[in-house]
Protein backbone atom coordinates (compact mmCIF):
# COMPACT_ATOMS: atom_id res chain seq x y z
CA UNK A 1 0.00 0.00 0.00
CA UNK A 2 1.29 3.61 -0.80
CA UNK A 3 0.77 6.63 0.70
CA UNK A 4 0.96 9.56 -1.35
CA UNK A 5 1.64 12.58 0.90
CA UNK A 6 1.00 15.95 -1.29
CA UNK A 7 2.96 19.47 0.13
CA UNK A 8 5.72 17.22 0.40
CA UNK A 9 8.55 20.01 0.94
CA UNK A 10 6.25 21.79 4.09
CA UNK A 11 7.67 21.11 7.48
CA UNK A 12 4.40 18.79 8.38
CA UNK A 13 4.73 16.90 5.00
CA UNK A 14 8.19 16.05 6.05
CA UNK A 15 7.60 14.48 9.19
CA UNK A 16 4.94 12.72 7.91
CA UNK A 17 7.21 11.22 5.55
CA UNK A 18 9.57 10.27 8.15
CA UNK A 19 7.22 8.88 10.30
CA UNK A 20 5.82 6.03 7.97
CA UNK A 21 8.98 5.81 6.23
CA UNK A 22 10.23 5.01 10.34
CA UNK A 23 7.45 2.25 10.04
CA UNK A 24 8.47 0.86 6.88
CA UNK A 25 5.56 1.93 4.55
CA UNK A 26 5.61 2.47 0.93
CA UNK A 27 5.27 6.38 0.35
CA UNK A 28 5.18 8.49 -2.19
CA UNK A 29 6.53 12.39 -1.91
CA UNK A 30 4.60 14.58 -4.16
CA UNK A 31 5.23 18.24 -5.14
CA UNK A 32 4.95 20.66 -8.07
CA UNK A 33 8.66 21.27 -7.55
CA UNK A 34 9.80 17.70 -6.94
CA UNK A 35 13.42 18.17 -8.10
CA UNK A 36 13.58 20.46 -4.58
CA UNK A 37 12.62 17.65 -2.59
CA UNK A 38 14.65 15.84 0.65
CA UNK A 39 13.45 12.57 1.36
CA UNK A 40 14.44 9.84 3.63
CA UNK A 41 16.83 7.39 1.86
CA UNK A 42 15.32 4.24 0.93
CA UNK A 43 13.57 2.12 -1.87
CA UNK A 44 10.02 2.62 0.57
CA UNK A 45 9.77 6.17 -0.44
CA UNK A 46 9.93 7.74 -4.01
CA UNK A 47 9.06 10.93 -5.24
CA UNK A 48 6.59 12.73 -7.73
CA UNK A 49 5.32 15.54 -9.35
CA UNK A 50 1.82 16.53 -8.53
CA UNK A 51 0.25 20.34 -9.11
CA UNK A 52 -3.48 20.61 -8.57
CA UNK A 53 -3.84 23.14 -11.33
CA UNK A 54 -2.37 20.89 -13.52
CA UNK A 55 -4.86 17.36 -13.64
CA UNK A 56 -2.29 16.13 -16.35
CA UNK A 57 0.03 15.26 -13.31
CA UNK A 58 -2.51 13.06 -11.21
CA UNK A 59 -2.27 10.15 -12.85
CA UNK A 60 0.88 8.72 -12.42
CA UNK A 61 1.13 10.83 -8.84
CA UNK A 62 -1.48 8.31 -7.75
CA UNK A 63 -0.98 5.35 -9.75
CA UNK A 64 -1.19 2.19 -7.22
CA UNK A 65 -1.83 5.08 -4.06
CA UNK A 66 -4.38 3.90 -1.61
CA UNK A 67 -3.99 6.50 1.01
CA UNK A 68 -3.83 10.12 0.28
CA UNK A 69 -1.81 13.03 3.04
CA UNK A 70 -3.95 16.41 1.57
CA UNK A 71 -2.95 19.82 1.85
CA UNK A 72 -5.90 21.86 1.39
CA UNK A 73 -5.53 23.40 -1.83
CA UNK A 74 -9.00 24.04 -3.72
CA UNK A 75 -7.28 24.36 -7.38
CA UNK A 76 -8.68 21.14 -9.38
CA UNK A 77 -9.92 19.81 -6.61
CA UNK A 78 -12.83 17.89 -8.26
CA UNK A 79 -10.34 16.66 -10.94
CA UNK A 80 -8.22 15.45 -8.36
CA UNK A 81 -10.77 13.34 -6.07
CA UNK A 82 -12.50 12.20 -9.13
CA UNK A 83 -8.25 10.69 -10.11
CA UNK A 84 -8.06 9.30 -6.82
CA UNK A 85 -11.38 6.93 -7.16
CA UNK A 86 -10.69 6.26 -10.60
CA UNK A 87 -6.83 4.99 -9.30
CA UNK A 88 -8.58 3.27 -6.12
CA UNK A 89 -7.89 5.23 -3.12
CA UNK A 90 -9.73 4.27 -0.15
CA UNK A 91 -8.82 6.98 2.43
CA UNK A 92 -8.06 10.89 2.52
CA UNK A 93 -6.59 12.72 5.24
CA UNK A 94 -6.86 16.54 4.76
CA UNK A 95 -4.63 18.93 6.59
CA UNK A 96 -7.65 21.46 7.29
CA UNK A 97 -8.11 24.42 9.40
CA UNK A 98 -10.47 25.16 12.44
CA UNK A 99 -11.05 28.38 11.09
CA UNK A 100 -14.15 26.36 8.87
CA UNK A 101 -16.10 26.37 11.88
CA UNK A 102 -16.21 29.85 12.37
CA UNK A 103 -18.80 31.96 11.07
CA UNK A 104 -18.76 33.25 7.60
CA UNK A 105 -15.65 30.56 6.77
CA UNK A 106 -17.58 30.32 3.21
CA UNK A 107 -16.43 34.11 2.22
CA UNK A 108 -13.29 34.44 4.83
CA UNK A 109 -9.56 34.18 3.03
CA UNK A 110 -8.35 32.05 6.16
CA UNK A 111 -10.79 29.80 6.30
CA UNK A 112 -12.30 29.10 2.83
CA UNK A 113 -9.79 26.92 0.40
CA UNK A 114 -9.92 24.16 3.54
CA UNK A 115 -13.59 24.72 3.49
CA UNK A 116 -13.72 24.20 -0.04
CA UNK A 117 -11.40 20.75 0.03
CA UNK A 118 -13.73 19.70 2.38
CA UNK A 119 -16.70 20.18 0.57
CA UNK A 120 -15.37 18.90 -2.36
CA UNK A 121 -13.96 15.57 -0.51
CA UNK A 122 -17.57 15.13 0.99
CA UNK A 123 -19.17 15.05 -2.18
CA UNK A 124 -16.64 12.98 -4.00
CA UNK A 125 -17.38 9.99 -1.43
CA UNK A 126 -14.06 9.09 -1.01
CA UNK A 127 -13.04 8.37 2.56
CA UNK A 128 -11.91 11.28 4.52
CA UNK A 129 -10.66 12.77 7.84
CA UNK A 130 -10.18 16.13 8.54
CA UNK A 131 -7.27 17.43 10.69
CA UNK A 132 -8.80 20.73 11.38
CA UNK A 133 -5.72 22.43 13.03
CA UNK A 134 -5.66 25.51 15.10
CA UNK A 135 -3.08 28.00 15.09
CA UNK A 136 0.74 26.91 15.09
CA UNK A 137 3.25 27.20 17.26
CA UNK A 138 5.60 27.98 14.61
CA UNK A 139 3.77 31.16 13.74
CA UNK A 140 6.01 32.73 16.28
CA UNK A 141 8.59 32.47 13.60
CA UNK A 142 7.02 35.84 12.37
CA UNK A 143 8.69 37.25 14.94
CA UNK A 144 12.42 36.07 14.18
CA UNK A 145 13.69 39.10 12.46
CA UNK A 146 12.46 41.29 14.93
CA UNK A 147 13.80 38.99 17.91
CA UNK A 148 17.19 38.60 15.87
CA UNK A 149 17.71 42.37 15.14
CA UNK A 150 17.17 43.28 18.72
CA UNK A 151 13.89 45.12 18.01
CA UNK A 152 10.38 45.66 19.63
CA UNK A 153 8.07 42.73 18.86
CA UNK A 154 5.44 45.21 17.11
CA UNK A 155 1.76 44.23 18.19
CA UNK A 156 -1.71 45.26 17.74
CA UNK A 157 -2.99 42.70 19.63
CA UNK A 158 -0.22 40.87 22.03
CA UNK A 159 -3.18 39.89 24.73
CA UNK A 160 -4.55 37.58 21.67
CA UNK A 161 -4.77 34.32 23.39
CA UNK A 162 -3.72 31.08 20.94
CA UNK A 163 -3.53 27.29 22.49
CA UNK A 164 -0.80 26.85 19.75
CA UNK A 165 -0.39 23.22 18.24
CA UNK A 166 3.22 21.39 17.80
CA UNK A 167 3.62 20.59 14.22
CA UNK A 168 5.13 17.52 15.35
CA UNK A 169 1.97 16.75 16.89
CA UNK A 170 0.09 17.59 13.87
CA UNK A 171 2.64 14.45 12.26
CA UNK A 172 2.12 11.93 14.88
CA UNK A 173 -1.90 12.54 14.66
CA UNK A 174 -1.85 12.11 10.73
CA UNK A 175 0.17 9.80 10.92
CA UNK A 176 -2.39 7.43 13.38
CA UNK A 177 -4.97 8.79 10.84
CA UNK A 178 -3.24 7.32 8.01
CA UNK A 179 -2.11 3.92 10.08
CA UNK A 180 -4.61 3.52 12.28
CA UNK A 181 -8.39 2.99 12.52
CA UNK A 182 -9.21 5.64 15.36
CA UNK A 183 -9.30 8.40 13.83
CA UNK A 184 -10.81 7.31 9.99
CA UNK A 185 -13.60 9.35 9.06
CA UNK A 186 -13.56 11.86 11.70
CA UNK A 187 -13.28 15.65 11.68
CA UNK A 188 -11.05 16.47 14.78
CA UNK A 189 -10.07 19.93 15.64
CA UNK A 190 -6.01 20.04 17.01
CA UNK A 191 -5.12 22.61 19.49
CA UNK A 192 -2.23 22.39 21.57
CA UNK A 193 -2.37 21.97 25.47
CA UNK A 194 -2.40 25.30 26.83
CA UNK A 195 -3.41 28.89 26.11
CA UNK A 196 -1.27 31.39 25.79
CA UNK A 197 -1.22 35.28 24.85
CA UNK A 198 1.37 36.16 22.38
CA UNK A 199 3.10 38.09 25.40
CA UNK A 200 3.14 35.21 26.87
CA UNK A 201 4.56 33.08 24.33
CA UNK A 202 7.31 36.27 23.44
CA UNK A 203 7.99 35.62 27.78
CA UNK A 204 8.93 32.29 26.81
CA UNK A 205 10.83 33.06 24.14
CA UNK A 206 12.78 35.81 26.00
CA UNK A 207 13.55 33.01 28.60
CA UNK A 208 14.54 30.19 26.34
CA UNK A 209 16.99 33.00 24.29
CA UNK A 210 18.09 34.47 27.72
CA UNK A 211 17.45 37.65 26.04
CA UNK A 212 15.15 40.89 26.96
CA UNK A 213 12.60 40.85 23.95
CA UNK A 214 9.98 44.08 24.25
CA UNK A 215 6.35 44.08 22.92
CA UNK A 216 5.33 47.32 21.58
CA UNK A 217 1.64 47.59 20.99
CA UNK A 218 0.44 49.54 18.08
CA UNK A 219 -2.81 50.14 16.42
CA UNK A 220 -5.05 48.46 14.27
CA UNK A 221 -4.42 50.44 11.34
CA UNK A 222 -0.47 50.28 12.00
CA UNK A 223 -1.03 46.43 11.83
CA UNK A 224 -2.69 46.55 8.53
CA UNK A 225 0.02 48.47 6.83
CA UNK A 226 2.49 46.35 8.58
CA UNK A 227 1.14 42.83 6.96
CA UNK A 228 -0.09 44.15 3.90
CA UNK A 229 2.99 44.48 2.41
CA UNK A 230 3.34 40.08 2.86
CA UNK A 231 -0.31 39.52 2.45
CA UNK A 232 -3.96 40.49 0.66
CA UNK A 233 -5.67 43.31 2.03
CA UNK A 234 -8.77 40.87 2.89
CA UNK A 235 -6.27 38.35 4.12
CA UNK A 236 -4.70 40.89 6.78
CA UNK A 237 -8.33 42.35 7.97
CA UNK A 238 -9.13 38.72 8.55
CA UNK A 239 -6.40 37.94 10.47
CA UNK A 240 -6.58 41.08 12.73
CA UNK A 241 -10.60 40.75 13.58
CA UNK A 242 -9.29 37.11 14.70
CA UNK A 243 -6.75 38.23 17.13
CA UNK A 244 -9.13 41.08 18.07
CA UNK A 245 -11.36 38.36 18.94
CA UNK A 246 -9.12 36.11 20.80
CA UNK A 247 -8.30 38.81 23.31
CA UNK A 248 -11.34 38.16 25.13
CA UNK A 249 -10.61 34.79 27.39
CA UNK A 250 -8.68 31.78 27.07
CA UNK A 251 -8.58 30.12 23.53
CA UNK A 252 -10.30 26.90 23.96
CA UNK A 253 -8.41 23.35 24.69
CA UNK A 254 -9.65 20.91 22.03
CA UNK A 255 -8.45 17.31 20.85
CA UNK A 256 -4.40 17.27 21.48
CA UNK A 257 -2.38 14.29 21.35
CA UNK A 258 -3.08 13.87 25.04
CA UNK A 259 -6.68 13.27 23.85
CA UNK A 260 -6.60 10.92 20.99
CA UNK A 261 -2.89 8.88 21.27
CA UNK A 262 -2.88 9.20 25.07
CA UNK A 263 0.59 11.09 25.04
CA UNK A 264 1.21 15.14 26.23
CA UNK A 265 1.28 17.53 24.02
CA UNK A 266 4.19 18.88 23.17
CA UNK A 267 4.11 23.09 24.59
CA UNK A 268 5.69 25.80 22.91
CA UNK A 269 8.45 26.15 25.24
CA UNK A 270 9.58 22.67 23.89
CA UNK A 271 9.23 24.55 20.46
CA UNK A 272 11.16 27.39 21.38
CA UNK A 273 13.89 25.35 22.79
CA UNK A 274 13.89 23.00 19.27
CA UNK A 275 13.64 26.17 17.07
CA UNK A 276 16.37 29.26 19.22
CA UNK A 277 18.41 29.14 16.39
CA UNK A 278 15.98 30.55 14.34
CA UNK A 279 15.94 33.72 16.41
CA UNK A 280 19.67 34.64 16.52
CA UNK A 281 21.26 37.58 15.74
CA UNK A 282 22.01 37.67 11.50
Amino acid sequence: MTVLITGARGRIGQAVITRLHSLGLAVRAASARPAELTVPDGHVVGTAELALDRPETFAAALHGVRQVFLYPNPAGIAAFTEAARAAGVGHVVLLSSSSVLAPGAETDPLASHSLQVERALAASGLPSTFLRADAFTSNALGWARAIGQGHPVQLAYPDAQVAAVHPEDIADIATEALTGTTLRGSAVTLTGGHSLTFREQLAVLAEVLDRDITVETITHAEAEQQLGRFMPAPMVASLLALWAAACAGPAPIADTTRTLLGRPERTFRQWATENAAAFATP
